[in-house]
Formats: structure tokens, C-alpha cells, sequence
């Protein structure tokens, strides 16, 4: 028989002490074990909890009192915090935001990994934690008749209008505004998701953090841009910087926000960045990493803990654009990149003829199918690098891991609960977990990455 919950809607809880932070930046309680999460409460703090919606094994509450408060609370710096989605913390200080990572990325190595012994450096923040992201996206609607451009209301389809992003470049913000008005301004009507009418559904705009080159990216539903003409004219005429414009086009009734057809309307198909010493070419659809200066911290510790002496084969699995792979081709010998998206394994290729690197091969298709492959015709990775996407890696390449025997694996995640499960799957294959380095790629949210130096025992 389950078990039923202590708590019933609509009971209070007097005495709540708050211990702990979700993934998505509710405080924890708990009520004889059970837990309840609580929007705008911080570990250390205790209060008064009304009990909101309880369902079997956990429940949601809302803090009426705050009797007691964490050291780390502070004023959210920006204006609609409250109302916007797309930070958690910023009611947190930012050392505190970096004690909370890395007691999440402890956490659940110890309780999904049962990696107990394993050492876990402190969490490399940013100096100015503000101002990163070097990518906006932003959806477009009509509020009470006026054009809005913004983020989505915390758990709605509600768009917040918006006139600066402060964990944006301010360049991004001031690109988004002189699109937003010319397109009001041109009479360009902006798409209703309910009705699925009008024409420009999202602006998305990138700006290079070493060259300063700027993208636009208008997302239209409609084939036709209205008014195409003038609106380079004027995003030409006010925006300095800009090397690309780009029309996307998603006619479909989905949240997916680009849509598969993309035609360039003025400019470059692609503006270039760098990382360390290593150039990229990016175009509107290519995976690329939104905050370039923590990147490089990231990168810098996997070729760290790749250890080249430059006579090492590395397998680079879920290569993407080539990021990696071009790092790790400064020092290897011969580095091999696979990846899913026919698209990234083009642009993996550009980005290796721009930097004049002939010691790269990138191929096509699942990692779990390609490395075996090149397996079977002798390929033999000394390093082998994955940084997969949050759901981790695929079984079939963990297996293909623990046949081919690499000496190292550097195990790049953005998603430390995947991370901990695989490391478990590797450990008892073998290898041993020497040193995992957390790097805080987006603050004031709670993501955070963590690289894994893990040898063969």
C-alpha cells in the first residue's frame, strides 16, 4: 500500500526549515521526510509554509512568513525578477549561488553516483556574473494592442515585455529594441500562438565576444517577410557591428523555436568568434556555447585533464560545431569528432579549415554507431572525450567506453545528476573518478557544468 502524504492542501507548517535548493531554485523542506518545495526560500532560512498542492511523494508550498533569513539573501537586481522565467536565484548572492552548486554536484554524486571518495573542486565562478549571455532569443506577441518582445511569465506562455536582459550582452538588448521598433514601426504583425496568425514569432540575435560581430535572426511563420527591404535598411543603418541578417521560417504549431527553413537576407551566412586561440564560424542554427568567457574555463580544464603530450588519437563524441575538437587538436595527435547533426559536422569542417588544422576527421552520425565503427577499423582512442546533452550518454556508448578501454576519459556534462549515473557505469567497468571541476556557466540560474578527469584503472 503507498504511503500517504503528511501534509493535506491548505495545512500550514509553523516551523519549516529550509535545507536545500531544487534543480530549479525552490528552497526544501521537509515534513517527517517528506519534501515540500518552496519558491523564494534559501537553505539556512526558516519559516511559515502553507501547504499548496501535496501529491504522493512530494508536495508545493507557498511561504506566508519569513521568521528567519539566509546571509545570502539579497535584493534581485533586475526589475521583473519576480514576474520572469528565466533566472531562479538572483535573490541569492553570488557566492552563495556557488555554494549551492557545488553542494548539488557533492550531493548527487554521493546519492546517484555512490561516489563517496571522489574530489570535487569548488565551483569556478565568473568575476562579473551579470551581462554573459552572448545569444538572446526572444518570442514576439500583441499586449493590449502594443507590439511586446520579451521572456515568458514564470510558468505561462505570457510574454513580459522587455527592454534590457541584464545576464545579456547590453549590445544584444540594444539590437533586440532597434528590431522591435522598426518592425512595429513597419506595421509587421506579431504572431498569436493561440490563433496561430500574424507574421514574426521570435527575434533572435548573437553578438561575437571577440570580434563584436552581430546576427539577427527574424523567425517568421509566414514565407513572406513583409517590408524585407526596409527593414535591412534600417537594422543596417543602426546597428554597428552587424555582419549577418537571417529570415527563419517555422510555419508549424510548435514551441520549438526555429523552424527548418533559413535563408540569408543580408550579409554573411555566418560571424566568427573565438576561444582561446581557435576561430569558429557560426551560423544561425549552429550549437555554440552562450557564455564565451566561462567556455574557455570549461575547455582550458578538459584539455587539463586530457593530459596530450601530442602523440595521443582522441575520439571527440557529441563534437557539435567542432568546439572541442579544435581545442584538443592543438595538442593531440590526430583528434576524431562525431556528432548527429549533419549541420554541425559541416560547420565542424569549416571551423577546421579556418584554423588550418589537418589532424581533425568529423563524421556524421550516432556516437553509439560511429565509434564502434571506427573501432572495427583500427581507430584506437587513447583520450576519449564526450560532452553529450543533459540526458547524458547513450548505453550503447558507455559500452563501447568500456570495450575500447581508452586510458582517459574527460567527460564534459551539463547536467551533474547524468553525469554522477554514467560515472557509476564507468567506475564499474573499470575506470576510477579522480577529480571532478564544476564551472558556473550560467549564474544566477541553477545549471551548472562540471568536467570529469576520469583514468582506467
Amino acid at each position: 500500500m503507498s504511503k500517504k502524504a503528511p501534509v493535506q492542501k491548505n495545512d500550514y507548517i509553523d516551523e519549516a526549515y529550509f535545507e536545500d535548493l531544487t534543480h530549479d531554485g525552490n528552497g526544501v523542506t521537509k515534513v517527517d521526510g517528506y519534501p515540500l518545495f518552496v519558491p523564494n526560500a534559501l537553505p539556512g532560512e526558516e519559516g511559515r509554509v502553507k501547504v499548496v498542492k501535496p501529491s504522493k511523494g512530494y508536495g508545493f508550498g507557498r511561504l506566508v512568513e519569513r521568521k528567519k533569513e539566509s546571509p545570502h539573501r539579497q535584493e534581485p537586481p533586475c526589475p521583473i525578477y519576480n514576474e520572469c522565467g528565466g533566472c531562479q536565484i538572483q535573490h541569492m548572492t553570488y557566492d552563495g549561488q556557488l555554494q549551492a552548486k557545488e553542494k548539488n554536484v557533492r550531493d548527487v554524486m554521493q546519492r546517484i553516483g555512490k561516489l563517496h571518495d571522489v574530489t570535487i573542486h569548488e565551483v569556478l565562478g565568473m568575476e562579473e556574473p551579470w551581462r554573459y549571455r552572448n545569444k538572446a532569443q526572444v518570442p514576439v506577441g500583441e499586449k493590449d494592442g502594443r507590439f511586446v518582445a520579451g521572456f515568458y511569465q514564470k510558468r505561462s506562455h505570457e510574454i513580459i515585455d522587455m527592454d534590457k536582459c541584464i545576464i545579456q550582452y547590453e549590445k544584444n538588448d540594444e539590437v533586440i529594441q532597434h528590431v522591435k521598433n522598426t518592425c512595429e514601426k513597419l506595421g509587421i504583425r506579431p504572431y498569436d500562438e493561440k490563433k496561430h496568425k500574424g507574421t514574426l514569432r521570435h527575434i533572435m540575435t548573437r553578438t561575437a565576444y571577440t570580434t563584436g560581430e552581430v546576427m539577427v535572426v527574424l523567425v517568421t511563420r509566414t514565407q513572406e517577410l513583409p517590408h524585407k527591404q526596409e527593414i535591412i535598411k534600417e537594422l543596417v543603418a543602426n546597428i554597428e557591428g552587424l555582419k549577418s541578417i537571417v529570415h527563419n521560417v517555422n510555419g508549424k504549431k510548435t514551441n520549438v523555436i526555429m523552424g527548418d527553413e533559413t535563408h540569408v537576407l543580408w550579409g554573411d551566412e555566418v560571424i566568427h568568434d573565438m576561444i582561446g586561440e581557435v576561430k569558429f564560424a557560426i551560423s544561425a542554427r549552429s550549437f555554440y556555447q552562450v557564455n564565451p568567457e566561462q567556455t574557455k574555463v570549461l575547455y582550458e580544464k578538459a584539455l587539463e585533464y586530457a593530459d596530450l603530450k601530442g602523440e595521443e588519437t582522441v575520439i571527440d563524441a557529441y563534437c557539435g560545431i567542432g568546439t572541442i575538437s579544435l581545442f584538443l587538436a592543438q595538442k593531440a595527435k590526430k583528434v576524431f569528432g562525431v556528432e548527429i547533426v549533419p549541420q554541425a559536422i559541416a560547420d565542424a569542417k569549416q571551423n577546421a579549415v579556418l584554423n588550418n588544422m589537418d589532424n581533425v576527421e568529423f563524421k556524421a552520425g550516432p556516437a553509439e554507431v560511429v565509434i564502434p565503427e571506427w573501432y572495427e577499423d583500427g581507430v584506437s582512442a587513447d583520450v576519449l572525450v564526450v560532452d553529450p546533452p543533459r540526458k547524458g550518454c547513450d548505453e550503447a556508448l558507455l559500452n563501447t567506453i568500456l570495450s575500447m578501454k581508452p586510458k582517459r576519459v574527460v567527460y564534459v556534462s551539463c547536467n551533474p545528476a547524468t553525469l554522477a549515473r554514467d560515472l557509476r557505469i564507468l567506475e564499474d567497468g573499470g575506470y576510477k573518478t579522480k577529480e571532478i571541476q564544476p564551472v558556473d556557466m550560467f549564474p544566477q540560474t541553477m545549471h551548472c557544468e562540471a568536467v570529469a578527469n576520469i583514468e582506467l584503472v
